[in-house]
């Protein structure tokens, strides 16, 4: 018994998130990728958005339209912000929906 608690509490929390918001985004908070998600997948906090792991569809049409560069699919995001994987999953759950019509917080 002990040994499969070992394995279980190894697995990441969300290993198939399909997209990630990393840094690139705190501070700023642009709206355009929400306006494109076809799902409610964007959670909104105070400086920065992030994608719930159990809405995202892996589609995709978020990234392009990120003018920061913040978003990833969970497989290619850059060295040094792979905490953002993790960060996602677990703020997006408490975390409200993001409508789309927030101010921007900064160029």
């Amino acid at each position: 018994m002990e040994r499969w608690r070992g394995f279980i509490s190894s697995v990441p929390l969300h290993s198939g998130m399909p997209h990630v918001v990393t840094s690139p985004c705190v501070n700023h908070k642009y709206q355009e990728c929400v306006a494109v998600c076809p799902v409610e997948a964007f959670r909104e906090l105070d400086t920065y958005l992030v994608i719930d792991p159990d809405e995202c569809i892996d589609c995709g049409a978020c990234i392009p339209e990120c003018p920061v560069e913040a978003i990833f699919p969970d497989t290619e995001v850059p060295a040094g912000e792979e905490a953002w994987i993790d960060r996602n999953a677990e703020e997006a759950a408490d975390a409200p929906v993001a409508e789309g019509d927030s101010p921007v917080l900064g160029d």
